[in-house]
């Protein structure tokens, strides 16, 4: 049993962060987004990954080979951007025989990893949306089946979106799909889609049942980011019998939060719906609903709903910024 994870992307809509960082390493709730993701994984009893990677690559198998050393990965490069279909067509030879887990690198759903894993048929992760048009859609009978796939469909004939996780038992039928679906020309994107492969699979007789994510949380831009941060805290907080007791300097912290190792706060309001990175200094601000990266430096600002790089340097008075890493600004 192998997890596939492409993270290739560069996270366009997430810039200026995405600049300096891939936005799989884009922090939320104490974690980061492929953090939130490989932990699911490893407490369901997956230890063997393969992660596809691109755009700032290095950094992503940095922090895997550093956050994960127990773990058994391989790291395979997607030069060329060409989908999801493309991304993992390129894991076969890692792959081998054993059964997947795909899961895609900025995909934070609620669900019960163990369950999905113990099932006897392929499993589709879905969710039902009000506008599917921009999704991958399933369509689906009465027991759960996929009799349809179709990658962002003008007229859509079900609400069911496809959230990027995947569990595929045969996974020779899957690379042959990819592989046939490679011969044909790309979207009008230049992209081939994991969808076009699944549904030949399904014109085959291949059974694909679809399971319902309990919750499906958006990570590809600075509002619906901002709002997982704070869905995430709030889980957080209720998984605890008690807050964590936070000692600041003349600072009051307003749950949830979650504030990162070795932080100086001093004269601030912190909260609620906040992270904060590690080794970040914060004096005489007010922070709420925003995400601060790791040995930032804040003095008399006042923030919400911002989003702050790694490093940066804020000084002044603001009320939305989204902010890359290593950056220096003074509003004052």
């Amino acid at each position: 049993m192998k997890a596939i994870i492409p993270v290739a992307g560069a996270g366009t809509k997430l810039r200026p962060l995405t600049y300096t960082q891939p936005k799989a390493l884009i922090p939320i709730a104490g974690k980061t987004i492929l953090g939130v993701i490989v932990d699911q994984l490893i407490d369901a009893g997956v230890h063997e990954y393969i992660f596809v990677i691109g755009y700032l690559g290095e950094k992503i198998q940095r922090y895997i080979e550093k956050t994960y050393p127990q773990l058994k990965c391989t790291f395979v490069t997607q030069n060329d951007r060409r989908g999801t279909g493309h991304a993992i067509c390129l894991t076969r030879d890692a792959v081998q025989d054993d059964e997947v887990m795909i899961v895609l690198g900025d995909t934070v759903c609620d669900y019960n990893v163990k369950e999905v894993l113990s099932s006897p048929v392929s499993q589709i992760g879905v969710r039902k949306v009000d506008d599917p048009r921009t999704f991958g859609v399933a369509e689906i009978n009465d027991k759960d089946i996929v009799t349809r796939m179709v990658e962002k469909p003008l007229i859509p004939k079900s609400n069911m979106a496809m959230v990027g996780i995947y569990y595929i038992r045969e996974t020779a039928a899957m690379f042959a799909a990819l592989e046939r679906n490679l011969s044909l020309p790309p979207d009008e994107n230049g992209e081939y889609h994991l969808t076009n492969a699944l549904q030949l699979m399904v014109e085959q007789g291949i059974k694909l049942q679809a399971f319902k994510v309990n919750n499906w949380f958006d990570c590809g831009k600075k509002e619906t980011l901002l709002s997982t941060n704070a869905t995430l805290l709030r889980q957080m907080e209720d998984a605890q019998t008690t807050n964590p007791n936070y000692q600041f300097d003349s600072t009051v912290i307003i749950h949830p939060v979650n504030i990162g190792e070795g932080c100086i706060i001093k004269h601030c309001i912190i909260g609620p719906n906040v992270s904060i990175g590690e080794h970040t200094k914060i004096e005489s601000s007010i922070v709420r609903d925003s995400i601060i990266g790791s040995y930032a430096e804040l003095q008399q600002v006042v923030l919400n709903s911002s989003i702050i790089g790694n490093d940066a340097y804020v000084r002044g008075l603001s009320q939305s910024l989204n902010i890359g890493d290593n950056t220096e600004i003074d509003l004052g």
